[in-house]
Order: structure tokens, then sequence, then C-alpha cells
């Protein structure tokens, strides 16, 4: 049977209350799974309960997004969750850096201590990182930061600290010190209406590559300005064949299989 796995979803958002069941029935009668990914407590407790009930949605991922909340990770809280669901829970993140709209003086100590938190519970309980990593304009300043914090946390604990980087809108130069890490490298949707990212899915070895929809946000051409859903990831892969030149079932397959090996472990 042929599946596609979107790596990267929000299910639980207000965006879809009044009609996630036709998403969901969307996604089986596509053969699509989705990683639902919680960005604070109470979101990843939702994350949680849709891979509790929901066949499409494969797992989910717990903690604490750098910018939608002012939480800090409260080990002790996600412990508990890890000892209740250990079989829903596939991750920790999407965490990182975000100097986006706020300059990185005035965030990075609060971002940086609830990043490294995350960091070491993921490589204590062995489960892969979902990195948010959003630079200011023009600069490649978060990826710089969550660079050199990888690189510490590798350091003291080997390839336990592993994971994928989530909606990668940077250079081929940093997704390259992304992959020197072992850390995979996710395309969102964007990649079809953004030529300057080409060159970047060209270069990433399809064995280290992810995709991804961000559901509700950044919906893929021909869906652009519409409320983005986990079905639309097939649009995304068939883009990354075409840029690459590569047969889409091959590069399905391949895709479907290295989510599963990172956040699966199968």
């Amino acid at each position: 049977m042929t599946k596609h796995i979107d790596t990267h979803s929000h299910l639980y958002m207000h965006h879809f209350d009044s009609d996630r069941d036709e998403v969901l029935e969307r996604m089986k009668e596509n053969n699509v799974e989705t990683i639902t990914v919680g960005v604070s407590f109470e979101t990843s407790k939702k994350a949680i309960a849709l891979a509790q009930s929901q066949e499409r949605v494969v797992g989910a991922t717990i903690g604490v997004h750098p910018t939608d909340t002012n939480e800090q990770f409260d080990i002790s809280n996600y412990s508990q969750l890890l000892a209740e669901f250990p079989n829903q829970i596939v991750g920790v993140g999407e965490c990182g850096f975000d100097y986006y709209r706020t300059p990185k003086e005035e965030v990075y100590v609060h971002q940086r201590e609830v990043f490294e938190a995350q960091v070491q519970f993921a490589a204590e309980n062995n489960l892969p990182l979902m990195l948010h990593v959003r630079p200011s304009e023009g600069t490649m300043d978060a990826h710089e930061d969550a660079l050199e914090v990888l690189k510490l946390y590798q350091k003291e604990y080997g390839d336990t600290v592993r994971g994928n980087t989530h909606f990668f809108t940077g250079t081929k130069e940093i997704s390259r010190e992304y992959l020197a890490l072992g850390f995979t490298i996710a395309f969102p949707g964007v990649i079809t209406f953004a030529p300057e990212l080409e060159e970047v899915v060209r270069d990433v070895p399809l064995d280290m590559m992810l995709v991804e929809t961000d559901s509700p946000y950044a919906a893929p051409v021909p869906h652009r300005g519409k409320r983005n859903e986990p079905l639309f990831v097939i649009d995304t892969i068939r883009a990354i064949a075409d840029m690459r030149g590569e047969n889409f079932e091959k590069v399905r397959e391949q895709l479907y299989k290295n989510t599963r090996t990172l956040f699966l472990g199968a």
C-alpha cells in the first residue's frame, strides 16, 4: 500500500475544529499519516490525545516552542507525560530559537534555557528532537545558535542527541552543518513557491530528508492561500521529486522510511 507521511502538523488547532473528522477521512482515503506536534504543555497533551484516538496520527511530540508561549520546560510535567503515554510520544519539541519577530538580544537567554532543557530531556530519554529554528531576516543567526547548542550536547550525550530540522528554509551550507550532526532536514510546502530553496532540495541526500505540511500553515501550490492540511504533503513530495529529477514513488518511499526510522523506530 502506497503511504505518505507528513512529519509535522498541528491538527489539534482551532483551524480544524469544524471539520477535523473530514480532514482525517481525506487522509485515510489517500493513505496519508502524520506526526502531530506540541508547542506547549497543553498542546502537547492535545497532540497525544489525537495520537491515541486517530490511526492516521501515528505519533505526537511534546515540548515548548521558542515563541508561541512564555513557558519554561517543566521536566516533571513532561516526564509524567512520557511515563503515561510512552507509545504515543515519538519526539521532543518543537523547540529551538526564533528571532524572526523579536530581536535576539531580547529573547536569547530565555530561549536558550528552554531549548537546552529540552535537548537534555530528549537525550536522557533517547527521543529525537523536532527543531524549530527561525533566524532574523537576512541572517542565519538562529541556526548558528542552535548548532552551537547541539554540538555542545553531542559532546556529552553522543548520537542520542539527534532529530529533525523542521520547516527548513536556510542555506545549503547551514543544511550541511545539520547533516554533519546526523540531523535530518524537513522541507515544507514553501519549496513550491520559493525557487531559492531548489538548490538545497537537490543538495540534501534523499536518505536524510523529511517532508511536512506544518498544517494549518504554509499550504503548498496549488493550495496556496488556503488552510494547509496533511493531505497536501503529497504536493510537496511531488515538488521534491520534480526538483531532484527523481521518480515520485522512489522519493515518497524513501521519505516515508526516513520518518519512520527517526521518529517511530521502524
